[in-house]
């Protein structure tokens, strides 16, 4: 039997299992009376004659004896000099045992002498008990020039880890020889760092154990430590570049150390939620080619990820590699592609997936089937999502929900079939499928939508005489509805329901049915709102003084235009580009063409930068006024503003269609030229002015070469160019030539 663990509860496991390690190590190294050592077995009376030779005062020892006792030939182990230390009386004992040995011993190789040390450190954990007097102690020993056995440095690392000498341990680390660093000390050392936020230290540990000439490689607990350090710092919001976790997982894998499936799922999910849909594609496959072991799960996150990128071609690439991989898709793979296919209208390759998975026996649920009828739906194949229904119906555990029902009732009420809705909606209670807000909102809005608002409200309070509860959206749609068709009385009779519901009103619902009201040429009722929406605590924004001050000019009400703007001002609300824009475009219409220019110095002045629309505006007011050179004054500043505007196909037309009339024809093709320098497409009407002033003229040639250039440039005659040429051309005898221009 298998036991599967949530990550959180994995990582705890990880934790307590490196705690343990460190413990029991300790623990270890304070009974035995030896550390790990060839199974040579050592001479008790070797030992215990050294013993009984170093009783004596330090100052009294026998030097050839003890030497001719432990330095015979063949050696000794070291093994043997470290069971001496032990069994000495204290450390400092230990220690003058050493120091004799360093100035009379007669074996040039210090080996025993870091047996001797850990034999000291073991005795100093037991007789100072701090971490600290034991780094004064390995300090000592560096002035002693013995270096550290891989026992005693992961003794130390362990000590000074449990009372967080960070500092002191990565100093240890590095001070240590290459031949006594190994993956067991790099395992103690690395949580440590990572917990402490020394990032950089702890990757520089690692790119040592990357390296290829070194002994000390990483394990699957190396990997542990990393993955679990990854995904905690995901989680909690530490920024950690993609691209260097994609590089440290990698790495790890190419010696074999992969993420579990848990891990890696998340690290998925964590990269394509930052939008890394192609680092988190790179990733999974690199992981598949090196021999991971790659879950389905895993799968599922990258198919998620690389939809919400909207990336099919990516999705069926990693489906591919899936059937090479013979990682076989779960309902969820096959949910998130046809997910996927609908959200794009690609809905007959999503009814596709659905036969495959039939094919594979993979069982639909009520998710895919729902993800089906909705994206019919929203196509406009409603019949066919009942069908898909009926079929549903037939499927074990798959009965029709809410959700299924909603989403038909919403797409025959978008297409006007209210009555299919209401129908739907009957079977809904009929078959004992729950009712909820949207259900009911659906049904008001598209009532309220297709003309039927008495029919809407109604409804809306027979739900509610049911125990329905109304939300903002259903209230939001009759304020609409009512507003359209002048009921503003009753529009604010629901937004005072609303309140007293104690639904959200918020200043949305007093905009849309001002601005309905605008468009409807109703400004009376629109400030009546408006005062109203004030009363009520809200105050118009931007937005809103725009669509207001924009009808009044639109119907030559410029007194209620500028009591706006005092009321702007007042509201401390700075009017933008589309203020200015809108009076200027009404006073341009009215020929005030002093107070045009008035409102663009004093919008560059407010640090508005005009717009291709402000610019063609003026330059328009200037043109109607048949003051073209003030208008050309203009246009050749537009290159010279801060914003630098660059004018557009109808700021050309305009001035062309102006020299044309004033004939100046030159004028007009020399701006004609200007503009296929500047890379601005001409259109049927810029050469139609053109064409009507050389037939006056009776200029044939020019108009000859003008139809060459009109169809080098793409474009089209339309019913005005035929008009002027067909009658001019044939009266000219050049019916031949015109016939050739439009088969061009």
């Amino acid at each position: 039997m298998s036991i599967r663990l949530s990550t959180s509860k994995q990582l705890k496991l990880l934790r307590i299992l490196q705690s343990y390690t460190c413990r029991s190590f300790l623990h270890l190294r304070h009974l035995s009376a030896e550390p790990q050592r060839p199974s040579d077995q050592f001479n008790d009376s070797i030992i215990n004659q050294a013993l009984q030779l170093l009783q004596i005062p330090d100052n009294e020892w026998n030097t050839t004896q003890i030497n001719h006792l432990l330095f015979s030939d063949p050696p000794h182990s070291p093994h043997l000099f470290f069971q001496i230390s032990r069994r000495l009386p204290s450390h400092s004992q230990a220690i003058k045992f050493l120091k004799y040995l360093r100035e009379h011993s007669p074996a040039p190789d210090i080996e025993y002498l870091s047996f001797i040390l850990q034999a000291i450190i073991d005795l100093g954990i037991r007789e100072l008990g701090s971490p600290a007097d034991l780094y004064e102690l390995y300090k000592a020993s560096k002035e002693w020039n013995v270096p550290l056995t891989a026992d005693s440095a992961a003794t130390l690392l362990c000590l000074f880890r449990k009372s967080g000498m960070v500092e002191e341990s990565f100093i240890l680390f590095n001070e240590l020889e290459g031949s006594v660093k190994n993956t067991r000390i790099c395992n103690i050392l690395l949580p440590f760092l990572l917990k402490a936020g020394r990032v950089d230290d702890a990757l520089k540990v690692l790119d040592e154990m990357f390296q290829p000439n070194c002994d000390f490689h990483p394990n699957d607990v190396t990997g542990g430590i990393i993955f679990s350090w990854l995904i905690k710092s995901r989680t909690t919001g530490k920024i950690i570049l993609d691209a260097k976790v994609v590089e440290l997982v990698l790495k790890l894998g190419d010696y074999g150390v992969f993420p579990n499936s848990i891990w890696l799922t998340q690290m998925i999910s964590a990269l394509s939620r930052n939008r890394n849909g192609n680092i988190a594609s790179s990733l999974l496959l690199e992981l598949m080619n090196k021999g991971a072991i790659v879950a389905t799960a895993s799968c599922n996150a990258l198919l998620t990820g690389l939809g919400r990128q909207g990336n099919l071609d990516g999705m069926n690439k990693l489906m591919a590699k899936m059937k090479q991989m013979g990682i076989q898709p779960n309902v969820i793979t096959y949910g998130i592609i046809i997910k996927q296919l609908c959200r794009i209208r690609k809905i007959d390759g999503a009814l596709e997936i659905l036969e495959t998975m039939n094919g594979a026996l993979v069982e639909s649920d009520v998710i895919i089937f729902n993800t089906l009828i909705d994206g019919l739906c929203k196509v406009g194949r409603q019949e066919e999502g009942l069908g898909l229904m009926e079929r549903m119906k037939l499927h074990k555990g798959c009965a029709p929900n809410t959700v299924t029902y909603n989403c038909l009732i919403d797409g025959f009420c978008k297409v006007g079939e209210i009555e299919r809705g209401l129908e739907l909606f009957d079977e809904m209670k009929e078959e004992g499928v729950v009712l909820n807000e949207i259900t009911v909102n659906t049904l008001v809005d598209g009532m309220c939508r297709n003309g039927r608002t008495s029919s809407a409200a109604e409804f809306l309070e027979q739900m509610q005489a049911k125990g329905f509860k109304s939300c903002a959206f259903a209230y939001t749609s009759l304020i609409h509805a009512y507003g359209n068709v002048n009921n503003i009385g009753k529009a604010m009779e629901y937004i005072q329901q609303m309140m007293k519901e104690g639904c959200s009103v918020d200043a949305m619902v007093y905009y849309n049915l001002i601005n309905g009201l605008c468009k409807a040429g109703k400004m009376d009722d629109a400030m009546v709102v408006l005062s109203k929406m004030k009363e009520d605590g809200f105050f118009p924004d931007i937005i809103c003084y725009n669509v207001l001050i924009s009808a009044f000019c639109n119907r030559n009400k410029i007194d209620e235009a500028y009591k706006l703007l005092e009321d702007m001002e007042e509201a401390k609300v700075e009017p933008d580009c589309i203020t200015y824009n809108t009076l200027i475009s009404y006073f341009g219409k009215c020929g005030h063409l002093r107070m045009v220019l008035r409102l663009m110095k004093r919008m560059v002045k407010d640090d508005i930068a005009p717009t291709v629309f402000t610019y063609g505006t003026v330059i328009h007011a200037f043109c109607l006024k048949g003051k073209i050179d003030e208008a050309m004054n203009i246009f050749k500043n537009m290159n010279a503003a801060a914003s630098k505007v660059t004018p557009n196909t109808e700021i050309y037309n305009i001035l062309i269609d102006s020299f044309c009339k004033n004939d100046s024809v030159e004028q007009a093709v020399s701006l004609l030229d200007d503009m296929i320098v500047k890379d601005v497409k001409p259109s049927s009407i810029t050469f139609n002015s053109i064409f009507k002033v050389l037939r006056e003229r009776k200029l044939l040639e020019q108009a000859f070469d003008l139809m060459v250039r009109m169809r080098e440039q793409g474009c089209n005659p339309d019913y005005i160019t035929l008009e002027v040429l067909t009658e001019w051309l044939s009266d000219a005898g050049e019916t031949e030539r015109l016939k050739n221009f439009l088969e061009g």
